[in-house]
């Protein structure tokens, strides 16, 4: 097989704090929302937000939500095209705590990010991009 990329990652929450994920994932990273007046009209049980125009999160409100462990689910890695401590004092200054800092190897090679939970206990990986070093 010959794969190109990751299309989504579909992620449950609780399905009473909705307002949560959009202001995690649209109010403070910035992610489009999309598909939520479907959602809302009951004509699909998700909605998501857009990374890029070829990646997404789907995000499924469960009242069966289970909050995630540890040895199920590690962290999801997301590039940013900005700098990395401009993400990191923009997150501090709206309380969201900085679990840690690493320069960690991901698909492309090496890169400053940090790592932050959202709302129902996802650990997120924010890099940034890898640059080239001659």
């Amino acid at each position: 097989m010959n794969a190109l990329r990751i299309d989504h990652v579909h992620l449950r929450i609780p399905e009473d704090e909705i307002e949560h994920a959009i202001e995690f994932y649209q109010g403070l990273l910035g992610f489009p929302l999309e598909g939520f007046d479907e959602y809302e009209a009951g004509e699909t049980p998700i909605f998501h937000f857009r990374l890029t125009e070829d990646t997404i999160i789907h995000v499924r409100p469960t009242d069966e939500f289970v909050h995630p462990e540890r040895e199920n689910f590690d962290h999801l890695a997301i590039v940013l095209n900005e700098d990395i401590k401009d993400v990191k004092q923009e997150l501090e200054d709206a309380g969201v705590i900085i679990e840690r800092e690493g320069t960690p190897y991901g698909a492309t090679g090496e890169a400053q990010a940090i790592y932050v939970r959202d709302p129902f206990g996802y650990l997120l990986e924010l890099k940034e991009p890898v640059t080239e070093t001659a």
